[in-house]
């Protein structure tokens, strides 16, 4: 049967049949993806089979009337390897090193290694409007929960460095040591539980600045017990990062943990300088006018105006902020007042004619709200990042992404001290 010739890589977007997939239970289109993209490296064999079913079960799919058997099921996962998929985002042809990518989001961290020259042979995010956004820029669906074993048996072997941005918890640890047992039940359980099988030659993790006072400190604590103490990796003081030290207009501060394998005989680290590149928000804006429904209404205006003076009176911070053009934005956040805390001013608008439902007019004194792409240019995302799902969504994955350059800069002196 000759069905190679009708079968090509939109066929695997079908959403009739990523759902139907889905409620199969089997995870096998992050194994299809992955395949593809590491066809030329033993990291596929990770992969294989779960790729060969996919391709089995789509074919069956869109031909029912057809017995498919494992053969032709080979034989078109080699056709569509032949094929040229563009993608924004490659791996490098000849990669220098291997990482992987837990808790991955929008692929901040890929992005930043993969500009180094690393090659991501596994990746993980479970949410599902990400994992749009992170196939439509790398070409592969991540994996989905952490926390399955089914999920970690398909992390390979002999990789370089491990880049999880794990979300924070806290222990529980009362009367206890504060060790690997003592934290179960979080995710950061799930992150250690690898780093103790796979013995990566180096580690980064990512968090907010808050970690460093989580739970009075024990959260940190018990973290960094972990690492050095129940896996034996050397892990200097985490440093916390500011974005806007590293060439982006955004004031954002996150805390970085890096540590070495003992088997890397590394025992010492310098976490980067900040670079002599001053950025303001002029060049992250709009280059055109942009849409009116970025622009606030009159009454979301007084309503901003009233519930900021309410809190000043109480002697209280809170509230709508205007970024000059000349300034440095708050660190983007998705929910409360994540956008509201980065208004500007921008009078290019030509069309005052609505194109949501507002209460009001639109304002005339050029306040908006940023855009998603000026968003992502704060993160240090190229232009050529697709966005390709809702504003809501967009500004919810920005604003839980890592800012790109940071990360690289960091990233840089992990590869300068192993060598890689």
């Amino acid at each position: 049967m000759q069905l190679n010739k009708q079968i090509s890589i939109i066929d695997f977007e079908d959403k009739k049949f990523r759902i139907k997939t889905k409620e199969s239970g089997i995870d096998t289109e992050p194994a299809f993806t992955h395949y593809l993209h590491n066809n030329k490296n033993g990291v596929s064999k990770y992969y294989k089979l779960d790729a060969i079913q996919h391709v089995k079960n789509l074919i069956e799919y869109k031909f029912p009337e057809e017995i498919i058997s494992t053969r032709v099921a080979e034989n078109t996962l080699k056709y569509l390897i032949s094929q040229n998929q563009t993608i924004p985002f490659p791996s490098p042809k000849k990669p220098k090193f291997k990482f992987i990518d837990l808790f991955a989001g929008i692929g901040g961290f890929r992005l930043a290694f993969q500009n180094l020259g690393g090659k991501c042979v596994f990746t993980s995010e479970w949410d599902k409007y990400s994992q749009q956004t992170y196939y439509s820029n790398f070409g592969e669906v991540p994996f989905g929960d952490i926390t399955r074993k089914r999920t970690k048996d398909y992390i390979p072997d002999d990789f370089d460095i491990l880049c999880a941005g794990f979300p924070c918890q806290a222990f529980s640890i009362a009367g206890k040591r504060g060790g690997f047992e003592d934290t179960r039940g979080t995710l950061f359980f799930d992150v250690a539980e690898i780093i103790k099988k796979k013995q990566p030659k180096a580690i980064f993790l990512e968090n907010v600045k808050g970690l460093r006072n989580h739970d009075k400190g024990k959260t940190l604590s018990t973290i960094l017990n972990v690492l050095r103490e129940d896996l034996g990796y050397y892990v200097p003081d985490p440093q916390i990062i500011n974005a806007k030290d590293f060439g982006v207009p955004q004031n954002r501060e996150r805390i970085f943990i890096v540590g070495f394998n003992k088997n890397t005989e590394i025992t010492n680290f310098q976490y980067p300088k900040p670079v002599n590149e001053k950025t303001s928000l002029r060049n992250i804006l709009e280059e055109k006018e942009v849409s009116v429904k970025y622009y606030l209404s009159t009454t979301y205006i007084d309503t901003l105006r009233k519930h900021k003076e309410r809190h000043q009176n109480k002697g209280n911070g809170f509230g709508f902020q205007i970024i000059p053009n000349d300034g440095v934005a708050n660190a983007v956040v998705c929910g409360g007042m994540g956008r509201e805390r980065n208004l500007i001013i921008d009078h290019r608008l030509t069309n005052f004619k609505p194109i949501t439902n507002i209460s009001g007019e639109v304002n005339r004194e050029g306040i908006r709200k940023m855009t998603p792409r000026e968003w992502a240019r704060l993160q240090g995302f190229p232009d050529n990042y697709k966005i390709v799902v809702s504003d809501a969504q967009a500004y919810k994955q920005f604003g839980n992404s890592v800012a790109v350059p940071a990360i690289q800069k960091t990233a840089q002196q992990i590869l300068k001290t192993l060598n890689l």
